[in-house]
């Protein structure tokens, strides 16, 4: 009788312990509380994916170190975050848009904290950083709340986000695919983490968003003090309290001025009457020829950036920089070698030589700029550009143009074969010599628009052609 009574206590205790899930967030991920959402094969899944993928990129970061190694656990900690938060969906009612805001806190304090490592000076590891953070804005398909939400589906989502990721991701492949191949093995690495990875776990298990609770709490939201009461309503334009007819009492607002309006008596009979000899065409001081003096005036002379002051000057060594320059055309760099770079920031209306060969170029947020160089060894970089005019006299392997609008690229023979990336650019327009050694420049426009069609399970991608082209 004993042992039976102690077995039925013992089968108690043991539903109790399975059904609690008041610590799992004191736990971690690794022991989220309530057996029924551990076990539950989405959150399983969800452990694979990490074991799977993860494994090869927190292994290249820690070969690599540095800025690398950082932003890798900060994804770390991402989808450590996303994992919280599909368990505690389970747990929870589906939530309005500002419990949604709420309940997504943890993840957007996550991304936001990987931006921040993007901002600033320009970093050796930028296209490192800039990878790893815009590809986490893939874990963002977990908002998802239907077709009117107003974002794509959870799996077209992640496939979109990791497309603005890898323009950076490909930088990577090609400034170290013959330098250290533990960079490569990260860039592979983190894209296998998102395509197939997440977009995989995504199709099996949450195609059609979250999985919320039907009989959970409601998610906690911000506490924020009682609303003050409205303030009154404003006095109206027109007639004031509809208490009282409108003919009893004079009109206000805009009603006293439609009441003029309609009046017998002429509202226009305080204007001036305008002549002939008054219009600007018969005037003889207003001639429409503008003046040398006037012209003079208006031409304005080289001047100095609001940003901060001019700068050709070379830093520690390694590092050409070239900043604020306003109506510069003779900006000249001559004493460089091939482990230099060249970081031309700011700048407009100006023209820079490079007369060597250097490592790398980065023109940054310039606007009328015009650039010739001889040979470059990594890329020619174009970001944040408007109206910009780049020659390579000599050899360049990679031009990489990145929300640019309106560049001319001046390529020699010797750069023929260069590689050339466009990404959120408009009006690129390529130069190349003629067939004859003295003949004209042949012009070819860069597409920048698409077709995109669904074949054969797969969309097939392929520029808009014109007639004129």
């Amino acid at each position: 009788m004993e042992e039976k009574l102690i077995s039925r206590l013992e089968s108690a205790v043991a539903r109790l312990e399975a059904l609690s899930v008041s610590a799992f967030r004191d736990r971690g991920v690794a022991d989220f509380g309530g057996a029924d959402v551990t076990v539950d094969p989405s959150i399983v899944a969800f452990d694979d994916l990490l074991g799977q993928f993860f494994g090869r990129v927190s292994a290249a970061a820690e070969k690599i170190g540095g800025q690398v190694l950082e932003v890798t656990k900060i994804v770390q900690e991402a989808f450590r975050v996303q994992k919280e938060l599909l368990v505690k969906a389970k747990q929870t009612q589906k939530p309005d848009l500002a419990e949604l805001a709420e309940f997504l806190k943890p993840l957007n304090e996550v991304i936001m904290k990987a931006n921040a490592m993007t901002e600033g000076r320009r970093s050796d590891f930028f296209n490192h950083l800039k990878s790893a953070a815009d590809s986490l804005t893939a874990l963002a398909w977990i908002a998802y709340t239907g077709k009117d939400c107003g974002m794509s589906m959870p799996i077209a989502h992640v496939e979109e986000s990791w497309q603005m990721a890898e323009f950076y991701n490909n930088k990577i492949l090609v400034e170290y695919k013959s330098k250290d191949p533990n960079h490569v093995e990260w860039a592979k690495a983190m894209k296998e983490l998102y395509l197939p990875g997440l977009r995989d776990y995504v199709k099996s298990n949450y195609p059609l968003g979250p999985t919320w609770g039907v009989s959970g709490k409601a998610p906690a939201s911000a506490p924020s003090k009682a609303p003050a009461p409205p303030p009154p309503p404003p006095a109206s334009l027109f007639s004031a309290e509809s208490s009282q007819p409108s003919s009893s009492k004079p009109k206000e607002g805009m009603a006293a001025v439609f009441q003029e309006i309609n009046t017998s008596k002429s509202v226009t009979a305080g204007l001036r009457k305008v002549t002939a000899d008054m219009k600007t065409k018969n005037r003889a001081d207003r001639t429409g020829v503008v003046g040398t003096s006037e012209k003079e005036g208006r031409t304005s002379s080289p001047s100095f950036s609001k940003a901060g002051p001019p700068k050709l000057e070379l830093q520690m060594g390694r590092k050409w920089v070239v900043e604020n320059q306003i109506g510069r055309k003779n900006l000249v760099i001559d004493d460089c070698d091939a482990k230099q770079s060249v970081y031309v920031f700011g700048c407009k209306d100006s023209v820079l030589q490079i007369q060597g060969k250097v490592n790398n170029i980065t023109v940054d947020k310039c606007t009328k700029m015009g650039v010739v160089f001889t040979d470059v060894v990594a890329a020619c970089e174009i970001v944040n550009c408007s109206g910009v005019e780049v020659q390579c006299q000599g050899s360049s392997p990679t031009v990489s143009v990145d929300n640019t609008s309106g560049c001319l690229l001046y390529l020699s023979k010797d750069s023929l074969g260069a590689s050339i990336t466009t990404a959120k650019s408009s009006e690129i327009n390529v130069l190349i010599p003629g067939a004859e050694s003295n003949g004209d420049w042949v012009e070819h426009a860069l597409p920048q628009q698409f077709i995109n069609s669904f074949k054969d399970g797969h969309f097939e991608t392929t520029p808009v052609s014109h007639s004129g082209g």
